[in-house]
């Protein structure tokens, strides 16, 4: 392990150089590159404008760059290289990225909804952009050169003859220019590019495959203080009474006790030591227990009779009915876990009035609102360091084991506190992807168009993420003084992708609301990994109604030409498969949001005897737009398929009337490496369109791609996921 010094004076010394900013007088071209036609500065440079929120040069012809973005193993961060390396005429070694620290980078809020590229990786490119512009403009004036005579390679300002006029550095060490990116900017032209659209790693593995300190729970401080929380085993407990003295007493040397309400620590200079005590102290304690409202075992009829609000997501006139064949099924989908594959840790540090606290969560900045509130420190007075973590796409219990630390960090200033979430504590304990029914009542007319949908989604909250309410921390429910969750979150993420893509010109949908017994926040795609399931289930039912082919069917009651695009690539990617006995092929599309990436999913599977069901193959077809890094994004395609089809196989969260008994990898299954199919993925790139957010878009259509396929092998609809043999309708 690497210890670190995280002194101010190592601080500065480490950044070693000035960041850079310049102005812009009047709009300009040269070789090679061509302006921009945006009107409007792309993604988060509208909030922060000034190019030295985003560059720095270094002294050695380095570019630094800023993003308040978090690298989840999204590939973001080779993103940002690519455009910044293509945008600057440098080598993609010369470019390093830092993410997400409230004293070095932008506010980018959440690294969420597919939205990295779209407004972090656009502001660097113009950004860089813009700046090397500025960069030539400079070196021409001090060489008195005319502009269009120069070009910037890897940090050298040169004559088109091959003569050197300056650096880089030899311009910019030193120096700061503040100025804000104005527009047109010109990009460079893409059929230059060397980076862009290229498949190229970001080598996100070799820090773990060599050992390297990488994670945040490699981090070492001299000062640092192993932390254990002792929670309850179930929800809204807490402590009966407690006699803190004969605790202290029980504890081994050199091992300390913290108490603050029903919140309890065990910290110590030695883990396992710490480890054994706090095993041996929840032993002792005890807890009050509220149950679970009752008729939480059928979640699907509870959440109907649970919901308290309701909205109208698209109502259309009332036209008459066209249609002449009709198909209605009532879908679930159950709690789900992010299931990290290591549990939350979280570092803080108290000193000298300032709160330091290093964290893998994927929101710092509002993280510090939320931890604002609780600790009632000024923003000022808290810096948030961004440090990978075992990641997940959505909110996990990251923020939660940073929040701790923090509250054990005030009460012992001078320490670098270490929190370890145990692996039964997060799966207890994290927010949860929530339960949804969905009912839909569709038809279609005798021209094989379908014209009438009718749709009803319970759901509850899709994202209580840590913001200014400090009851979005799991510690503010325990705290002497405790702070309650005072809203209901992002409700909208329940009827993500309600409304089908489909031109239907009757429709009616509407999201009703409930409160559910189990913690919910933002998992992967939030509500439209039900909704599409839902969706593309009725779907494939009307196909079956017509003579059509499923992706033909699909095609016919659509009018988008990318859309259209993608299933036709789809169609051909599995026009060959030759299917065996008890083997079927189901297909299903969606686009992410209905204004996002394309993505259409083809699944082989087979069942045997005892009605078990393998995934042989998956295949998808996805149109993002202008692809930045295909290899990247093949991977998230391919990741964000393996995940939906393990969430359709096998996951859900049990639980019984007071507590969650999912607690271990026994008791919530996933699929393994053995069970994993084959994948196929074919990307439709567009270089001259915006890029769009590849991250969640395969995962809504994984769902309704099998169960379709296992309908063409059985004649029978899974209605209930997960997928088990007592489930099938």
């Amino acid at each position: 392990m690497v210890e670190i010094d995280h002194s101010r004076r190592r601080f500065f010394f480490q950044a070693g150089s000035l960041t850079i900013g310049f102005s812009l007088q009047h709009p300009w071209s040269y070789p090679g590159f061509l302006d921009s036609v945006q009107e409007d500065l792309p993604g988060s440079l509208r909030g922060y404008p000034s190019v030295d929120s985003w560059l720095q040069v270094l002294e050695n012809n380095r570019i630094r760059v800023f993003t308040g973005k978090v690298e989840l193993g999204q590939g973001i961060g080779i993103v940002i290289r690519q455009v910044a390396a293509e945008e600057l005429g440098c080598e993609l070694d010369q470019v390093e990225v830092v993410h997400a620290d409230t004293e070095r980078t932008p506010n980018e809020g959440y690294t969420a909804g597919s939205g990295s590229v779209k407004s972090s990786a656009m502001a660097v490119r113009y950004a860089a952009a813009f700046a090397r512009q500025k960069i030539l403009e400079k070196a021409a004036l001090k060489g008195k050169i005319p502009l269009e005579n120069l070009e910037l390679n890897n940090g050298v300002i040169m004559s088109i003859g091959g003569k050197k006029i300056t650096t880089i550095a030899e311009l910019l060490f030193n120096k700061k220019w503040q100025a804000e990116v104005k527009l047109p900017v010109a990009l460079k032209a893409k059929k230059d590019y060397q980076y862009v659209g290229k498949e190229l790693s970001g080598n996100q593995l070799i820090p773990t495959i060599t050992g390297k300190t990488y994670f945040i729970n490699d981090l070492k401080f001299p000062d640092m203080v192993h932390a254990r929380t002792i929670k309850p085993d179930a929800y809204q407990a807490l402590i009966k009474s407690i006699d803190e003295e004969k605790l202290r007493q029980s504890l081994p040397e050199n091992v300390e006790l913290l108490i603050d309400g029903s919140f309890v620590a065990v910290l110590g200079n030695e883990e396992f030591r710490v480890i054994k005590a706090a095993k041996e102290l929840a032993k002792k304690l005890e807890w009050t227990i509220e149950d679970f409202p009752a008729g939480v075992s059928d979640m699907k009829t509870y959440m109907v009779n649970a919901a308290t609000e309701s909205k109208v997501v698209i109502q259309t006139d009332n036209e008459e009915m066209k249609g002449v064949r009709r198909v209605v099924g009532s879908f679930f989908k159950p709690y789900i876990m992010h299931g990290s594959m290591a549990p939350a840790c979280g570092i803080a540090r108290y000193a000298e009035g300032q709160l330091t606290v290093w964290t893998h969560s994927q929101g710092i900045y509002p993280f510090r609102e939320a931890l604002a509130a609780l600790t009632g420190l000024s923003i000022d007075k808290i810096r948030m360091i961004s440090v990978p973590g075992a990641g997940c796409f959505g909110h996990n219990s990251s923020d939660d084991a940073a929040a701790e630390a923090a509250i054990i960090a005030l009460k012992k200033p001078g320490h670098s506190i270490r929190v370890q979430w145990s692996r039964k504590d997060e799966h207890r304990w994290e927010a949860l992807g929530s339960a949804m029914r969905m009912d839909i009542t569709a038809s279609i007319s005798s021209e094989d168009k379908i014209v009438e949908w009718k749709s009803d989604v319970w759901t509850d909250s899709h994202s209580l993420r840590p913001n200014s309410d400090a009851g979005t921390l799991l510690v503010a429910r325990f705290l002497a003084n405790p702070v309650q969750l005072q809203g209901r979150g992002y409700l909208g993420g329940g009827y993500r992708n309600a409304e089908p893509y489909y031109q239907i010109p009757v429709k009616d949908i509407v999201a009703h609301f409930f409160e559910g017994p189990l913690r919910v926040s933002s998992l992967r795609s939030l509500g439209a990994y039900a909704n599409i399931f839902a969706i593309e289930s009725i779907v494939d039912e009307l196909a079956r109604l017509t003579s059509l082919h499923p992706i033909e069917f699909r095609i016919k009651n659509l009018e988008d030409d990318r859309a259209v695009e993608v299933l036709r690539t789809l169609k051909e990617m599995t026009s060959r498969v030759s299917l065996a006995e008890r083997e079927g092929i189901g297909y299903a599309f969606g686009r992410y949001k209905n204004n996002d990436g394309y993505c259409a999913v083809a699944a082989q599977v087979s069942i045997d005897d005892q009605q078990r069901v393998k995934i042989i193959h998956l295949w998808a077809a996805a149109d993002v737009g202008e692809v930045m890094n295909a290899l990247g994004m093949k991977k998230q395609v391919e990741g964000g398929m393996l995940q939906s089809a393990s969430w359709t196989l096998m996951e859900s969260v049990r639980f019984d009337e007071n507590q969650i008994i999912s607690d271990d990898w026994i008791r919530y299954p996933m699929m393994q490496m053995r069970e994993s199919p084959q994948v196929s993925v074919t990307l439709i790139n567009r270089p001259d369109e915006p890029a769009l957010g590849g991250g969640e878009l395969s995962v809504p259509p994984t769902p309704a791609a099998i169960t379709n396929a296992i309908f063409q092998v059985t004649g029978k609809r899974i209605y209930d996921l997960p997928i088990k043999p007592s489930r099938r309708g």
